[in-house]
């Protein structure tokens, strides 16, 4: 299907158009006690249904974060040397999903103290 220039700039019109109502229906909806009754118990529905599922994510992730919790607090003191020596796991599995990019992991950041 084929459309012209025309036809594409009236349908992102009329979307652009049905968002801003939208954002403007639920921003009044928002302040309904009803509404945010229903909102707050079915997050409360979803919590519950979905407990074991957050608990397994974190488990995943737990080694991921730790590993980054040490990076920064190593980098944040200069030390990233005496990470890599004392974290060569955590530092590989940061260099396994490529989180360096274009950081220089295995320099720190030297101050000049000649002022």
């Amino acid at each position: 299907m084929e459309y012209n220039d025309d036809q594409i700039k009236h349908i992102l019109n009329v979307y652009k158009t049905q968002r801003e109502k939208d954002k403007e229906i639920y921003q009044k909806r928002k302040q309904n006690p009803e509404f945010m009754e229903k909102n707050r118990e079915r997050s409360r529905k979803y919590y519950e249904k979905n407990k074991d599922n957050r608990r397994c994510n974190y488990q995943e992730n737990k080694q991921l974060q730790q590993a980054k919790c040490s990076y920064h607090y190593y980098l944040k003191n200069n030390n990233i040397e005496k990470f890599k020596e004392k974290f060569p796991d955590r530092f590989e599995m940061l260099e396994n999903i490529n989180y360096f990019k274009d950081q220089k992991p295995l320099e720190s950041i030297e101050t000049s103290e000649e002022e």
